[in-house]
C-alpha cells in the first residue's frame, strides 16, 4: 500500500466517503495529544515538588487550589492536539464543483464506425473498448479542447471543438455502425475532414489528430500516406491508434431478432483482422505516432505523446470532487488555545491591575460587604449588582446600607467606588478622600488610587476652569500610591496622564477608560426568485434533451451505400 496516496474511508449507505490526503500523518492525532498530556503531566509533577519545600501538603491543597483548573486545562490543551493532528492528516468528504483555470490543447479524434469494429476479438467489442479508451483520455486532458468525428466510408463530425463533457459523452454512447451512412472504411477522408477542422478553430494552442480505427481501409496506402503528410506539414499532430487482433474475428449482425455473421456477396463469412500496416505507415508520414492494438493502457500512451504540444490556457467546469474539510477541524483546535490563553492570562491581569484597573473589584466588594441579619437576608447584593452593570442600582444598595447606620470605611469605600463608576466624580472623590483620610492598610491604599483616578478624569475634562487643580490633586495621590506600591503600572500610566496638560484628541487612559460600539450598517441582500427554473427542472429538461439528441442521431443517415469495390464493413 502506498501511504502518501489519499486514503478513502467508507462511512456507510448514503453517506458521502472520508478521503484522507496523507493517511500516515493519522498518528498525529496519537501523539500529539499524548505528548501534550505527557508534557503536563511532568510540569504538574515538578510544580508539586517545588511547592513540597515550602508547605505541607494540606496547606498547599488551602493555599493554592489549582488542581481542578489544571486538569481542564490540560484536557484542552490534548483535545487542541488531537483537532491539530486530524486537520493534518488532510480530511476530505462531500463532492463539490467549479471553474478552474488549466491549459490544454485542440483535439480532433476520429472514431472508426464501422461494421467492422463490431467484432469481438476484443472484449466485449472493437468499438466498445475504443469508447472507454476515448473516455479514459477525457478525463486525463479535461482543459483540452476535443472535437468528435465518426467515419466509415465517410467522414462526419459530431462535436466541433469543446470542452464540454456531456455532449461529448451524448454523441460518444450513441456511436454505431447506424451513424454513419456509407458503409466500408476510409483513412484518407477522416484524416482530411480532421485537418480541416482543426485548421478552421481559432486559438494558440497546438493541434492533435488522434485516429482510432481497426485499420482496415478500401484507401490505397498512397492516398492514407498523403493525407497524413499534409496534416504533418501542416503542423499537426497525428496519433494513430489499434484496436483488434491479427487473428481477427467474425462480425455479428442483428436480422430482426436474429444475430448471425456477416458474409460478402459470395455468401462467405467475413472474417476482418486488424492491419495496423496503414495506420504505422499514415503516422511516419505525419511524423507522429502509432500505438498498436496489442499495447495497454493506450489513452495515457496517447496523453504522454501530446504531452510536450504547446498548451492554450482556458476555464474549465471540474468534474465533482470530494472538499478539504480540515478548517473544520483546525478552526476548533484554535479557538480552544485562544480560549487556554485567555483562561490563563486574564486571571493574572486581573490581579495584578485590582487596586489601579476598575474603580472597583467584584473580589473587594464581596470581602467588604459588612455582614447582615437573616432579616436582611432577601435584599439585593450590592457587590453583585455592580458586577453585572448595573450601577445605580448597586449606589442606591451601599446608600441603603449607610442609612441604616453603617458607618465603616469599607462600605464608605464601596459606595465611593460605585458612585465613581456612575461617574459623580465630584461626589466620589469626597467620598474616597474621607476614607482615606480615616483608614489604613489596603482599604487606604485603594482609596487613594480612586480618589486619584476620579481627580485625574475631573482635570481631563474640556472646558473646565479647576482642571489644574485636579489634575494636581490626581499627581499628589499617584505620587504617594506609588511611593507604598511601584510596581502597578496603571498608577504609573494614570500619573503620567496626570502630568500631561492636554488631554488627547482621542481615546481614554487610566484605570476607567470606556468605549463605544461600531454599529455595522452594511446589508446582505437575500437572493430573489426571477422566475426561473430550479436545479432539478433544469436536470430533467437536460435529460429529456439528451434523449431526444440520442434519438435522432439513432436515426441518422440508417441507408447505407456500398463502397467502391463491394467491402462494406
Amino acid at each position: 500500500m502506498n501511504l502518501l496516496a489519499p486514503l478513502t474511508v467508507p462511512l456507510g449507505d448514503n453517506v458521502p466517503p472520508l478521503v484522507l490526503d496523507a493517511p500516515w500523518l493519522l498518528v498525529l492525532a496519537v501523539m500529539l495529544p499524548w505528548a501534550v498530556w505527557w508534557l503536563r503531566r511532568q510540569r504538574r509533577v515538578q510544580r508539586t515538588q517545588r511547592l513540597a519545600r515550602f508547605a505541607e501538603p494540606e496547606a498547599l491543597q488551602r493555599l493554592v487550589p489549582q488542581a481542578a483548573g489544571d486538569r481542564r486545562r490540560t484536557w484542552r490543551l490534548v483535545l487542541a492536539a488531537a483537532c491539530i493532528g486530524l486537520a493534518m492528516a488532510g480530511p476530505r468528504w462531500g463532492l463539490a464543483s467549479g471553474p478552474v483555470s488549466a491549459r490544454g490543447i485542440d483535439m480532433a479524434i476520429a472514431l472508426d464506425a464501422s461494421l467492422s469494429m463490431m467484432a469481438p476479438d476484443e472484449k466485449p467489442n472493437r468499438l466498445e473498448r475504443m469508447k472507454q479508451e476515448v473516455r479514459r483520455l477525457r478525463a486525463m486532458s479535461q482543459a483540452d479542447r476535443v472535437a468528435l468525428m465518426a467515419f466509415a466510408g465517410r467522414s462526419y463530425i459530431l462535436t466541433p471543438l469543446t470542452s464540454d463533457d456531456g455532449a461529448i459523452e451524448l454523441f460518444l454512447e450513441n456511436l454505431d455502425p447506424s451513424v454513419v451512412g456509407q458503409a466500408g472504411s476510409s483513412l484518407a477522408r477522416a484524416l482530411r475532414q480532421g485537418t480541416e477542422l482543426l485548421l478552421a478553430s481559432d486559438g494558440s494552442a497546438d493541434r492533435a489528430l488522434v485516429l482510432m480505427t481497426d485499420g482496415e481501409s478500401f484507401d490505397t496506402a498512397e492516398d492514407v500516406e498523403t493525407a497524413a503528410r499534409e496534416a504533418g506539414a501542416k503542423g499537426i499532430s497525428v496519433v494513430t491508434v489499434g484496436f483488434g487482433t491479427t487473428a481477427g474475428s467474425t462480425i455479428p449482425v442483428r436480422d430482426g431478432s436474429v444475430v448471425k455473421n456477416k458474409v460478402d456477396d459470395e455468401g462467405n463469412v467475413v472474417v476482418t483482422r486488424y492491419s495496423p500496416t496503414l495506420l504505422e505507415q499514415a503516422a511516419t508520414a505525419a511524423n507522429g505516432t502509432f500505438i498498436p492494438a496489442e499495447a495497454s493502457d493506450k489513452a495515457s500512451r496517447i496523453r504522454a505523446t501530446l504531452r510536450t504540444l504547446r498548451t492554450a490556457r482556458r476555464s474549465i467546469d471540474t468534474r465533482e470532487d470530494h472538499v478539504p474539510r480540515f478548517l473544520w477541524l483546525l478552526v476548533p483546535a484554535l479557538l480552544l488555545l485562544c480560549w487556554d490563553t485567555w483562561r490563563l492570562v486574564m486571571p493574572r491581569r486581573h490581579l495584578a491591575r485590582q487596586p489601579a484597573g476598575a474603580p472597583v473589584s467584584t473580589l473587594m466588594l464581596l470581602a467588604l460587604i459588612p455582614s447582615v441579619g437573616v432579616a436582611c437576608s432577601r435584599e439585593p447584593d450590592p457587590a453583585a449588582l455592580f458586577a453585572e452593570g448595573r450601577v445605580a442600582e448597586a449606589v442606591a444598595a451601599y446608600r441603603a446600607l449607610v442609612a441604616q447606620g453603617d458607618s465603616s470605611a469599607r462600605t464608605f469605600y464601596n459606595l465611593g467606588s460605585a458612585v465613581l463608576g456612575a461617574d459623580s466624580l465630584a461626589e466620589a472623590q469626597a467620598l474616597l478622600d474621607a476614607v482615606r483620610k480615616n483608614s489604613e492598610g489596603d482599604v487606604r491604599a485603594r482609596a487613594r488610587f480612586n480618589a486619584g483616578l476620579a481627580a485625574l478624569k475631573q482635570g481631563r475634562l474640556p472646558d473646565n476652569p479647576d482642571a489644574d487643580q485636579q489634575l494636581a490633586a490626581a499627581r499628589a495621590a499617584y505620587r504617594a500610591f506609588l511611593t507604598e506600591r511601584p510596581g502597578y503600572a496603571d498608577a504609573k500610566w494614570n500619573y503620567e496622564l496626570a502630568l500631561r496638560k492636554q488631554p488627547p484628541q482621542s481615546g481614554g487612559g487610566g484605570g476607567g477608560g470606556g468605549g463605544g460600539n461600531n454599529q455595522n450598517n452594511d446589508q446582505q441582500q437575500e437572493p430573489q426568485s426571477d422566475g426561473g427554473l430550479d436545479q432539478r427542472q433544469a436536470d430533467a429538461l437536460l435529460n429529456s434533451a439528451a434523449r431526444e439528441e440520442k434519438d435522432v442521431q439513432g436515426r441518422k443517415q440508417r441507408q447505407g451505400r456500398v463502397p467502391p469495390g463491394g467491402k462494406d464493413w
